[in-house]
């Protein structure tokens, strides 16, 4: 987990709330994003290939990258276009410097064209000299696909009237920034283990689970544990952690999952 925050970041810029002055590094929350990393028994048969998907590029990705000794991504999907899960971008030009090669990104077609607008300097035709600018293939997303040799399959959700996408990866789903799971998409998660899911705060919110919405997904769900993730302010670790049910708990900023 790279990020756990929502899209302001905890703590937010002046305020003064309990949560923005605990001193448990836990309530210290980046924008959202993770980092999935293929093992192989024989790591040598991973050269040239992939072995680490980072899942949206956040506006704190240089210190989540210099955090957590991130020194690799191999391919980078999108979630959708807002600004906390992209504007990160530019700074996979230094994975471009210590690969030697452009980094595969994945995106619904929507969000695709959209990045190629917002950061045209980048897609947009002629390479500029100088290695200054990220290189970046963009490849838009139309259903199940394979990465480093495991399937990836984007899991269609809600954030208010905005469609995007989750992504499940094994027995691992990663949703966020969404407050509905559309019918079609539940039988997508069938089987699922471990879940990480948007819970943004108690209070309702248009476009994001509330804290009791995302326990009544993971219920429905079925999955063995659930980390609720896009946190604001609201919700003190420790606290909320206490009184969640036992397979249930906040996510943070660093937190280490390993899933079959």
């Amino acid at each position: 987990m790279l990020g756990s925050g929502t899209s302001h970041g905890v703590p937010a810029i002046g305020c003064d709330c309990l949560v923005c002055r605990s001193t448990d590094p836990r309530d210290r929350r980046t924008r959202p994003s993770i980092l999935i990393e293929l093992q192989h028994a024989a790591q040598s048969a991973w050269a040239g290939e992939v072995r680490s998907i980072l899942v949206d590029t956040s506006t704190d990705l240089r210190a989540q990258a210099l955090a957590r000794d991130v020194r690799r991504v191999d391919a980078i999907l999108f979630t959708h276009l807002h600004a906390d899960h992209v504007l990160g971008l530019d700074e996979t030009r230094r994975f471009n410097q210590m690969q030697k090669s452009a980094i595969p990104c994945y995106a619904d077609p929507i969000t695709a064209d959209g990045l190629r607008r917002m950061f045209a300097y980048i897609f947009g035709g002629a390479r500029q000299e100088g290695g200054g600018v990220p290189q970046l293939r963009m490849f838009a997303i139309a259903g199940v696909f394979s990465l480093g040799g495991v399937e990836v399959v984007p899991v269609p959700l809600m954030h208010g009237s905005m469609p995007v996408l989750g992504f499940r990866v094994g027995t691992f789903a990663y949703l966020t920034d969404c407050n509905r799971v559309p019918e079609a998409s539940w039988p997508l998660l069938a089987g699922v283990k471990v879940v990480v899911l948007d819970a943004l705060r108690e209070r309702p919110h248009p476009t994001h689970f509330t804290l009791t919405e995302a326990v009544e997904v993971v219920t429905r769900l079925g999955a063995d544990c659930a980390y609720f993730t896009h946190i604001c302010h609201d919700l003190a670790h420790a606290a909320t952690c206490a009184r969640l049910p036992a397979r249930m708990q906040l996510a943070y900023d660093g937190l280490v999952l390993e899933v079959e």
